[in-house]
């Protein structure tokens, strides 16, 4: 039996021609982008177009991938681009039928400033873990996969990857407590 091959890898490969190797990618990655995209579209049907548009990017790309660059960072940041790009686009052609407006519910006491301020905080925060802890974050809490799951994608045992993310959350905790304004 043949090793099982890195994304890296499978990358290269497919970048050198081979086919078999794009498809790998894809069953691998397409499962955890279209959870990514899910979460932050809220919407099936958008999340996989937008997870289809992230391989057509993939593959429009592919010549642009480096030989020493790592994958996951790559294919993650396209299709938060992709997922930026839609809001963007939807807020810009943003209308509502009068009769729809009447009938809405009210809004939510937050404003979308608020809310903006508390996702950059979040994000902020996110940024200053430590990558193997803010891996097992982004795909156990945001892409609410089980701590099994996570530690086959991270390549860990199930053990360390609850450790990381015990230290993790502890640490999110404390540096969202420093960073919210007073």
């Amino acid at each position: 039996m043949t090793a099982k091959r890195t994304d890296e890898e499978l990358m290269l490969a497919y970048v050198d021609g081979d086919q078999a190797a794009f498809r790998e990618l894809f069953e691998r990655w397409a499962p955890i982008v279209h959870g990514l995209t899910r979460r932050h579209l809220r919407d099936e049907d958008l999340a996989r177009e937008v997870t289809q548009q992230t391989f057509f990017k993939l593959h429009g790309a592919r010549n642009d991938f480096r030989r020493d660059g790592k994958l996951r960072p790559w294919l993650l940041t396209i299709a938060m681009n992709l997922v930026r790009e839609h809001w963007r686009r939807s807020k810009r052609r943003q209308h509502v039928e009068l009769d729809e407006q009447r009938e809405a519910a009210p809004e939510p006491m937050r404003s979308d400033l608020e809310l903006e301020q508390r996702a950059q905080l979040l994000h902020d925060a996110l940024a200053q873990l430590p990558e193997t802890q803010r891996e097992v974050v982004e795909l156990h809490y945001f892409q609410e996969r089980p701590y099994k799951e996570v530690a086959e994608i991270v390549g860990s045992s199930e053990g360390a990857v609850r450790v990381r993310a015990h230290r993790a959350y502890r640490k999110l905790e404390a540096l969202l407590r420093n960073l919210a304004p007073r």
